[in-house]
């Protein structure tokens, strides 16, 4: 029975970091990508013409209901034929950032829609213009009921980032089968790997708490 020896991973060190730190700017890179795609569609979802409208249901179900590895190869095999070329991280970050989008659409769109139309109907009385009773009304409570929802899906684009090792993107999951094959112990390796994955999720949700804790420590009224 072999023994386990984590010894010969100290020398991997250095890769183990820029895997992490890869891992940490391709999740912040499609995390931007995907909110400014969730914002922008839940936005035209609400008020923007049917075609728009049909345009979004559509790009948001197919998101939704096909394997995200297959969005990567699409992406990064694909679009090079029309002309689209990028590295394998440029293509995991679109990849990954549509993939974020289509899930940040719904909900960013189920926030707006929490808020009563008579809400707003009564900052519009009040002479209030569209953009303060955005920006005093709707926000703030949409804001607060979108964030968990939010952060949940933050952490799932986090562990999602190792599919982008299929196509060779330099991020902790790739390291990991680099570090195997010159080791060979797999188990020790996938081991570390997932600690590391652990404790990254662990930061991020208390990061989160904290900020929540945070913006949204006042009640807002309704």
């Amino acid at each position: 029975m072999q023994t386990l020896n984590f010894q010969q991973l100290w020398r991997y060190q250095d890769q183990l970091i820029d895997g992490t730190l890869h891992t940490l700017l391709l999740t912040l890179v499609a995390a931007v990508i995907g909110t400014a795609i969730g914002v922008t569609a839940a936005s035209a979802v609400r008020s923007g013409p049917r075609p728009v409208r049909w345009a979004i249901r559509g790009y948001v179900e197919l998101i939704r209901n096909t394997p995200s590895l297959i969005q990567l190869f699409v992406v990064f095999f694909v679009l090079p034929g029309f002309g689209l070329r990028m590295d394998a991280f440029e293509a995991a970050a679109i990849a990954l950032g549509l993939y974020f989008g289509a899930y940040c659409t719904e909900i960013v769109r189920a926030g707006l829609e929490s808020i009563p139309g008579s809400q707003v109907e009564a900052g519009q009385c009040l002479g209030l213009s569209r953009w303060q009773v955005f920006r005093h009304i709707v926000l703030p409570p949409a804001l607060r009921s979108v964030y968990p929802a939010f952060t949940s899906q933050f952490v799932l684009l986090l562990l999602g980032t190792s599919l982008a090792s299929q196509i060779s993107a330099e991020e902790l999951f790739h390291t990991g089968g680099f570090i195997e094959t010159r080791t060979y112990r797999s188990f020790e390796v996938y081991a570390v790997i997932c600690g590391i994955y652990f404790a990254l999720v662990m930061i991020f949700k208390l990061l989160f708490a904290a900020v929540g804790h945070l913006a949204f420590r006042w009640p807002v009224r309704r």
